[in-house]
Protein backbone atom coordinates (compact mmCIF):
# COMPACT_ATOMS: atom_id res chain seq x y z
CA UNK A 1 0.00 0.00 0.00
CA UNK A 2 1.72 3.58 -0.70
CA UNK A 3 2.44 5.95 1.79
CA UNK A 4 0.33 8.82 2.18
CA UNK A 5 0.85 12.34 0.42
CA UNK A 6 -0.65 15.38 -0.76
CA UNK A 7 -1.48 15.63 -3.68
CA UNK A 8 -2.41 18.58 -6.70
CA UNK A 9 -1.91 21.45 -4.33
CA UNK A 10 -2.63 24.70 -5.67
CA UNK A 11 -2.71 28.47 -5.29
CA UNK A 12 -4.84 30.83 -7.26
CA UNK A 13 -5.53 34.36 -6.97
CA UNK A 14 -8.62 36.36 -7.48
CA UNK A 15 -6.33 39.12 -8.97
CA UNK A 16 -3.32 40.14 -10.39
CA UNK A 17 -2.20 43.25 -7.93
CA UNK A 18 -3.57 44.64 -5.12
CA UNK A 19 -3.84 48.24 -3.05
CA UNK A 20 -3.02 48.51 0.33
CA UNK A 21 -6.47 49.50 1.17
CA UNK A 22 -8.49 46.47 -1.12
CA UNK A 23 -9.14 43.12 0.01
CA UNK A 24 -7.27 39.71 -1.36
CA UNK A 25 -8.70 36.10 -2.10
CA UNK A 26 -6.52 33.52 -2.77
CA UNK A 27 -7.65 29.89 -3.08
CA UNK A 28 -6.06 26.36 -2.36
CA UNK A 29 -7.12 23.09 -3.04
CA UNK A 30 -5.38 19.88 -2.37
CA UNK A 31 -6.10 16.27 -2.01
CA UNK A 32 -4.79 13.96 0.50
CA UNK A 33 -4.42 10.54 -0.88
CA UNK A 34 -2.30 6.71 -0.37
CA UNK A 35 -2.95 4.55 2.33
CA UNK A 36 -5.13 6.94 4.90
CA UNK A 37 -7.77 7.45 2.25
CA UNK A 38 -7.53 3.72 1.36
CA UNK A 39 -7.91 2.44 4.36
CA UNK A 40 -10.59 5.19 6.30
CA UNK A 41 -13.62 2.21 5.14
CA UNK A 42 -16.75 1.16 6.01
CA UNK A 43 -15.25 -2.06 7.09
CA UNK A 44 -12.18 -0.86 9.03
CA UNK A 45 -14.52 2.22 10.94
CA UNK A 46 -16.35 -1.23 11.30
CA UNK A 47 -13.41 -3.04 13.29
CA UNK A 48 -12.14 0.22 14.67
CA UNK A 49 -15.40 1.12 16.86
CA UNK A 50 -15.78 -2.74 17.65
CA UNK A 51 -12.12 -1.88 19.64
CA UNK A 52 -13.84 1.09 20.80
CA UNK A 53 -11.99 3.76 18.61
CA UNK A 54 -14.39 5.62 17.41
CA UNK A 55 -13.02 9.47 16.52
CA UNK A 56 -10.26 10.48 13.76
CA UNK A 57 -8.58 13.81 13.93
CA UNK A 58 -6.98 15.33 11.02
CA UNK A 59 -4.42 18.69 11.62
CA UNK A 60 -4.08 20.44 9.05
CA UNK A 61 -1.29 23.65 8.94
CA UNK A 62 -1.26 26.09 5.81
CA UNK A 63 1.67 28.24 6.16
CA UNK A 64 1.19 31.10 3.45
CA UNK A 65 4.36 32.54 2.98
CA UNK A 66 6.35 35.53 0.61
CA UNK A 67 9.68 34.34 0.23
CA UNK A 68 10.37 33.10 3.54
CA UNK A 69 8.37 35.90 5.58
CA UNK A 70 5.29 34.59 6.71
CA UNK A 71 2.27 36.17 5.82
CA UNK A 72 -0.85 33.85 7.36
CA UNK A 73 -0.57 30.44 9.72
CA UNK A 74 -3.97 28.97 9.37
CA UNK A 75 -4.95 26.12 11.26
CA UNK A 76 -7.85 23.05 10.20
CA UNK A 77 -9.28 20.70 11.99
CA UNK A 78 -11.05 17.65 10.72
CA UNK A 79 -13.12 15.09 12.56
CA UNK A 80 -14.43 11.84 11.86
CA UNK A 81 -17.00 10.56 14.48
CA UNK A 82 -17.94 6.85 14.10
CA UNK A 83 -21.26 5.95 15.25
CA UNK A 84 -24.20 3.49 15.45
CA UNK A 85 -27.11 4.09 13.02
CA UNK A 86 -30.21 2.96 12.25
CA UNK A 87 -30.88 5.22 9.51
CA UNK A 88 -32.73 2.96 6.64
CA UNK A 89 -30.23 4.92 3.97
CA UNK A 90 -27.17 3.31 5.19
CA UNK A 91 -27.00 -0.21 4.95
CA UNK A 92 -24.33 -0.48 7.43
CA UNK A 93 -24.45 -0.51 11.62
CA UNK A 94 -21.30 1.64 11.69
CA UNK A 95 -21.08 4.42 9.67
CA UNK A 96 -18.89 7.98 10.30
CA UNK A 97 -20.07 11.78 10.99
CA UNK A 98 -17.49 14.27 9.34
CA UNK A 99 -17.09 17.47 11.07
CA UNK A 100 -15.52 19.99 8.41
CA UNK A 101 -14.95 23.49 9.70
CA UNK A 102 -16.97 23.11 12.61
CA UNK A 103 -20.16 21.61 10.38
CA UNK A 104 -21.19 18.16 11.02
CA UNK A 105 -22.06 16.52 7.80
CA UNK A 106 -23.71 13.02 7.55
CA UNK A 107 -22.24 11.08 4.45
CA UNK A 108 -24.21 9.13 2.81
CA UNK A 109 -21.76 7.03 1.03
CA UNK A 110 -18.11 5.77 1.55
CA UNK A 111 -16.46 7.87 -1.03
CA UNK A 112 -18.30 11.33 0.10
CA UNK A 113 -17.41 10.58 3.17
CA UNK A 114 -13.48 10.11 1.98
CA UNK A 115 -14.19 13.78 -0.11
CA UNK A 116 -15.30 15.42 3.17
CA UNK A 117 -12.85 14.30 5.44
CA UNK A 118 -9.57 14.44 2.81
CA UNK A 119 -10.18 17.16 -0.07
CA UNK A 120 -9.47 20.80 1.01
CA UNK A 121 -10.15 24.08 -0.19
CA UNK A 122 -9.53 26.76 1.67
CA UNK A 123 -10.49 30.66 0.94
CA UNK A 124 -8.32 32.81 2.03
CA UNK A 125 -8.89 36.28 2.84
CA UNK A 126 -6.23 38.70 3.35
CA UNK A 127 -5.50 42.53 3.14
CA UNK A 128 -3.58 43.80 0.68
CA UNK A 129 -1.83 45.99 3.74
CA UNK A 130 -0.73 42.86 4.81
CA UNK A 131 1.79 42.40 1.85
CA UNK A 132 4.79 45.26 1.30
CA UNK A 133 5.21 47.18 -1.97
CA UNK A 134 6.09 45.61 -4.87
CA UNK A 135 6.25 41.94 -6.34
CA UNK A 136 5.51 38.79 -4.69
CA UNK A 137 6.27 35.62 -4.59
CA UNK A 138 3.69 33.58 -2.85
CA UNK A 139 3.12 29.80 -1.88
CA UNK A 140 1.94 27.76 1.07
CA UNK A 141 3.55 25.33 3.27
CA UNK A 142 1.19 22.37 3.92
CA UNK A 143 1.36 20.14 6.78
CA UNK A 144 -0.92 17.31 7.80
CA UNK A 145 -0.64 15.00 10.59
CA UNK A 146 -2.96 12.60 12.19
CA UNK A 147 -2.56 10.14 15.50
CA UNK A 148 -2.65 5.67 15.68
CA UNK A 149 -6.07 4.02 15.44
CA UNK A 150 -6.95 0.53 14.76
CA UNK A 151 -6.97 1.23 10.86
CA UNK A 152 -3.43 3.52 10.47
CA UNK A 153 -0.35 4.57 12.26
CA UNK A 154 0.39 8.36 13.11
CA UNK A 155 1.71 9.86 10.73
CA UNK A 156 3.10 13.75 9.24
CA UNK A 157 2.80 14.19 5.20
CA UNK A 158 4.19 17.89 3.82
CA UNK A 159 3.86 19.49 0.69
CA UNK A 160 4.14 22.91 -0.84
CA UNK A 161 2.15 24.30 -3.55
CA UNK A 162 2.48 26.39 -6.48
CA UNK A 163 4.06 29.63 -6.96
CA UNK A 164 2.32 32.19 -7.62
CA UNK A 165 3.01 36.00 -8.11
CA UNK A 166 1.08 38.83 -6.85
CA UNK A 167 2.12 42.81 -7.57
CA UNK A 168 1.09 45.61 -4.44
CA UNK A 169 0.19 48.40 -5.51
CA UNK A 170 1.93 51.98 -3.44
CA UNK A 171 -0.60 54.35 -2.87
CA UNK A 172 0.41 57.79 -4.61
Amino acid sequence: MADSFIDSATLAKSQESVRPDQPLTLSLSFRIQGSIRETFSQKNWERAYNKHDKGFIMKIEIDLKSGRRRIALIKLVRKAALFWTRNPKIPYRIWVSIVKDDTPFYPLTEEEAKSLLFDVNKVIELKGSDLNSGTHKLYTDIKVSWGKHAYTQANEIKSRSNDIELMRIATP
